[in-house]
């Protein structure tokens, strides 16, 4: 298909991630690895399917799916796929996609708190830390006390380490998350 042919939505995709999602041909390895298929409303090959349809109706049941907030990002179906194509990126530009246009469900709120809170975490102490994960997390998601039962039991096994370990070279971490914000611009 011509690229002047080919939907709005499906063009979208393929700027924001530089997959070509015409060349999935729905064999379903995507789907049959994903640890997450069985949480889904709609499959990570039937994603691309509507992508690939790319009407409007078809745009519209994508940026409404929960599929989009299950997938785990864990890149199965991308290292699957026979075609080489990267099912992982499509659901992230998707999911970017269905935020800006406030097509997100519900649920979508505190799991795009959790990405946020995760990344800020990384920028500030170069790696992942529990404590101020959960603290960023707590405020970002406004969900303060649903298991604040649980860490007297984890500190005293050690699993909330109160002082997070900061790495050398911080400074060089921010850059690189400041270059990622300068390229999304």
């Amino acid at each position: 298909m011509s690229e002047a042919r080919k939907p709005e939505l499906t063009k979208q995709v393929a700027e924001a991630t530089g997959v070509d999602v015409a060349k999935c041909y729905q064999c379903g390895k995507c789907t049959a690895g994903c640890p997450m298929a069985r949480h889904m409303d709609l499959s990570p090959n039937q994603v691309m399917r509507l992508v690939q349809i790319g009407d409007k109706a078809s745009a519209e049941e994508l940026l409404r799916s929960t599929a989009l907030w299950c997938c785990a990002g864990c890149l199965t179906c991308t290292q699957r796929c026979p075609r080489e194509l990267d099912p992982a990126a499509v659901m992230d530009a998707l999911r970017e996609m269905a935020w800006t246009q406030g097509l997100a469900p519900a649920r979508a709120r505190k799991i795009r708190a959790f990405h946020e809170a995760f990344l800020k975490t990384v920028e500030f102490g170069g790696r992942m830390g529990e404590v101020p994960l959960v603290a960023r997390y707590k405020l970002m998601s406004g969900d303060l006390f649903s298991d604040v039962p649980l860490a007297p039991r984890m500190l005293a096994k050690g699993k909330l380490p109160l002082r997070p370990h900061m790495i050398r070279g911080r400074s060089e971490v921010k850059k690189i998350f400041a270059a990622c914000r300068g390229r999304k611009s």
